[in-house]
């Protein structure tokens, strides 16, 4: 269905054509004075100096021609501004379409289209940090968004499992057991089912050996197996298999515990095929050039302020790279799914690596002409005193530590203050916890840096993940007590306040298309701060299920419920949800 701002500015400007102006003039905006009125209309004033006409005359005469019926306040004011203020009438007529329409009429932009997301990031043999929280919980959101919006979504967690750490892990593995079978050439038979390794010890053998790269021997040993493992030797892609299933395995574990999922697991060697066809059809096409032995493709384009380094394709010493690899990665994605969008989401320090990358794709032809491709670069957290997030010995914070530290903050919270039984205490705290996590990470903007406040996150009151939980909850018990309340109609407000909430609720369209199209989950969060606040002041300042005409009860019911169900509906592309009870 068509969002209320386009409809009252195609009235606007069929307003202006009857009065004999340009229908252009029509252009209606949210009041930036909405102690004044809630829509308002410029077009007067600049229509004045092309007829040549005071701005007031030609307010008047669109006024003139604009339906009462829909405003319950339509004036022209000096010098030629026209300010609107719905009618209860219209606003019900168009929440009623809101209830009964599916996903609340929101258009679906993305019919049609295909979006891969590339978020996580996480490398095998590696525990999830806090550096991973905000690429998994920003990607997911958008992910969920773009889905919600009509986008056929992939979403594809880009695993590291390809480069020289699996070599270092080999060698690290052979200095400690030289015993195993995959370290001898001539072994022939069957290699162990049981990797040989725990997912602690393997968490432990990669530390130790990257702590060896500066040793010669060691190192040369580390190279030596990666390109071994590369080139297919036998026992050592047999202890690759060993070292994805373990890793991937207690990966798998964490995301879901953060309640964020990949429709792909692929990762850099499932890229690592389409490399030589790549390569050498960018030779061919003269794309990449030889450069000091190295093969590049040169990306810099009239208009650039900065010149922009090449994107090295091929190192001297005959290896590839990350940029290679990312780009027989786009290969692979055009081949598989023909996506219309590739959207990236990692540390906002390798904006200058997805400049190169996403130039060479173009200038080689791997993506199409049309194909959108986008880096949201995300700030990193910091902890609340404004430096590094570190452990108390300095060491980088797992991420299932900090879920566990917010976790249990928030159950000594919910125990403290009795909210529930004791028997529903572990499903709540994990709600709320969660709510707060995601939401304190969300509702910044992306690009931007923030500090991990535990106490401020978990709060019940202000702009935060249990405010709008507590906010969904209290319209919850409200609408238990009151009964069957689904197929109630929305009615007109029966004051201000239920005006207000109708406003709020208008603006749900338009706040999922400015997050999808600014690829900024905290426009969603920004909205339902906004909405949880009127639902709250009509809450506060009406009578709701003491009220005794039955009519005008069931009418506060159907808008509050309608509103339940917006929250609802928000938190969920946000990646969380509600408790029963709070």
């Amino acid at each position: 269905m068509e969002k209320i701002l386009e409809i009252i500015t195609k009235k606007m400007q069929t307003a202006f054509e009857e009065a004999g102006y340009d229908a252009s003039f029509g252009r209606v905006t949210v009041s930036n004075r909405p102690d004044l009125c809630e829509y308002q209309c410029n077009g007067a004033l600049a229509a004045a100096k092309q007829y040549k006409c005071a701005p007031i005359q030609i307010a008047n005469a669109v006024v003139a021609k604009l339906n009462a019926d829909d405003y319950s306040m339509i004036e022209a004011v000096m010098p030629g501004f026209i300010n609107l203020k719905l009618s209860g009438r219209f606003l019900q007529s168009y929440l009623e379409e809101m209830r009964t329409c599916e996903d609340f009429g929101v258009e679906k932009i993305g019919a049609g289209k295909t979006i891969v997301v590339d978020y996580g990031g996480a490398n095998v043999a590696k525990p999830l940090h806090i550096g991973h929280l905000r690429p998994a919980i920003i990607g997911e959101a958008l992910k969920r968004l773009h889905k919600f919006m009509g986008y056929n979504t992939i979403g594809d967690v880009h695993l590291g499992d390809w480069g020289l750490q699996m070599g270092l892990i080999i060698a690290e593995l052979q200095e400690r057991q030289p015993e195993l079978p995959y370290f001898d050439p001539d072994f022939t038979g069957n290699y162990p089912e049981t990797a040989p390794f725990t997912v602690d010890e393997l968490e432990d053998i990669y530390p130790t050996a990257s702590s060896k790269k500066t040793d010669p021997e060691f190192s040369h040993k580390a190279h030596q197996a990666t390109f071994e493992l590369q080139q297919g030797r036998r026992g050592y892609r047999a202890l690759w298999q060993h070292i994805m299933k373990v890793s991937v395995t207690d990966l798998k574990k964490n995301y879901d515990n953060l309640d964020v999922h990949f429709e792909k697991w692929l990762g850099e060697s499932d890229a690592d095929p389409y490399i030589p066809a790549m390569v050498a059809d960018m030779k061919e096409k003269g794309v990449a050039v030889l450069s000091n032995g190295a093969w590049v493709i040169p990306v810099t384009e009239d208009g650039d302020k900065n010149e922009i380094p090449p994107c090295i394709l091929i190192k001297s010493d005959g290896s590839a790279i990350y940029a290679t690899t990312d780009l027989a990665t786009m290969v692979q994605r055009m081949q598989d799914w023909k996506p219309d969008k590739m959207l990236y989401v990692t540390d906002k320090r390798q904006n200058l690596h997805f400049e190169q990358v996403f130039r060479a794709a173009r200038k080689s032809g791997i993506v199409n002409a049309d194909t959108e491709l986008e880096h949201v670069g995300h700030g990193t957290m910091n902890g609340a005193d404004g430096k590094p997030f570190k452990t108390r010995d300095g060491g980088v914070l797992r991420l299932e530590t900090l879920i566990s530290d917010m976790t249990d903050f928030v159950r000594t919270k919910v125990v403290e203050n009795k909210i529930v039984p004791e028997d529903e205490v572990e499903a709540t705290t994990q709600k709320i916890a969660m709510g707060a996590l995601k939401y304190g990470d969300l509702s910044n903007q992306p690009t931007k840096d923030y500090n991990f406040d535990m106490e401020r996150f978990a709060a019940f009151e202000g702009n935060t993940g249990p405010y709008i939980l507590y906010t969904i909850v209290r319209i919850k018990s409200i609408l238990a007590k009151y009964g069957a309340w689904e197929s109630l109609p929305i009615q007109e407000p029966a004051n201000e306040y239920a005006k207000d909430l109708m406003l709020a609720i208008t603006k749900f369209a338009p706040a999922l298309e400015s997050a999808v199209k600014a690829s900024a989950p905290n426009l969603i969060c920004a909205y339902i701060y906004e909405l949880a606040g009127a639902v709250n002041k009509f809450y506060h300042e009406t009578r709701i299920l003491g009220e005794e005409n039955e009519a005008l009860k069931a009418g506060y019911i159907s808008l509050i419920a309608l509103a339940k169900n917006i929250l609802e509906t928000s938190i969920d592309l946000l990646g969380f949800s509600a408790p029963e009870k709070m």
